[in-house]
């Protein structure tokens, strides 16, 4: 969310740590995990919400995503996708990010992962010169990215659509508690298809009374690289009458 003084279109202030790893002076955390974020974002955000098993299968499979930071996760998302998901499906990733980053930022921060350099690739040649609004990018016939900049609390109840999986990966809740509000975990419910998931690094304990009460079935699971737990889940379909 933003800071005291800051307009909501500011470019989020970075500090480059340990060569290029990113780091956001408002928020005071890194923009993802120390260890590996690649194989972080496979274990949590993949693992967590079933995939890749649960997109075989025909049409469109939709993913939302809170904080889309460096692109991370999409990029390994994509890439898993493309080794994976069956040739009738296609993948629309949407995620919503209060501050983008530049392209360049992009760039130097997914360089680490050769694993993703095609995506990353095609992801920094597409990205706009002045990120803002609702970008919507295809990077190929069965592929498809929206970012939509802005505060998420507005943007996530306006959205038109359903996601049959949510990667909620905002800064930690200790350093930014609002992204993680009964009322932003209530919209992320409402715009989960019934038996959609969702999947989190975090585990503190009003993250996961939050999703409970927007109306999530919540289940621990152990973290990534010895970190104790994470919290992934489901949105129940209705009950028969």
């Amino acid at each position: 969310m933003t800071a005291p003084g800051q307009t909501e279109n500011e470019a989020a202030p970075l500090e480059w740590r340990e060569g290029d790893m990113p780091y956001s002076t408002q928020f005071g955390d890194h923009f993802y995990c120390q260890t590996d974020g690649r194989l972080e974002c496979s274990h949590v955000f993949l693992a967590g919400n079933g995939l890749p098993q649960r997109w075989q299968r025909p049409g469109e499979f939709r993913i939302g995503e809170l904080g889309f930071g460096t692109g991370l996760n999409f990029c390994e998302t994509w890439r898993q996708w493309q080794q994976t998901a069956p040739s009738e499906a296609s993948l629309h990733f949407t995620s919503f990010e209060l501050l983008p980053m530049a392209a360049n930022e992009i760039d130097r921060a997914l360089a680490h992962w050769p694993e993703v350099d095609a995506e990353r690739k095609a992801l920094t040649a597409l990205w706009p010169e002045q990120p803002e609004g609702i970008i919507s990018l295809r990077l190929n016939d069965r592929v498809r990215l929206t970012v939509v900049c802005g505060e998420a609390g507005s943007n996530v109840p306006r959205w038109d659509g359903a996601f049959d999986a949510w990667f909620l990966d905002g800064f930690a809740p200790s350093r930014n508690p609002a992204m993680w509000s009964l009322e932003l975990m209530t919209a992320v419910c409402e715009k989960a298809a019934m038996d959609g998931t969702f999947a989190t690094y975090a585990a503190a304990g009003f993250v996961r009374r939050n999703l409970q009460a927007a109306g999530f079935v919540v289940e621990r699971r152990p973290g990534f690289a010895g970190k104790r737990e994470m919290l992934c889940g489901i949105r129940p379909s209705p009950d028969p009458a």
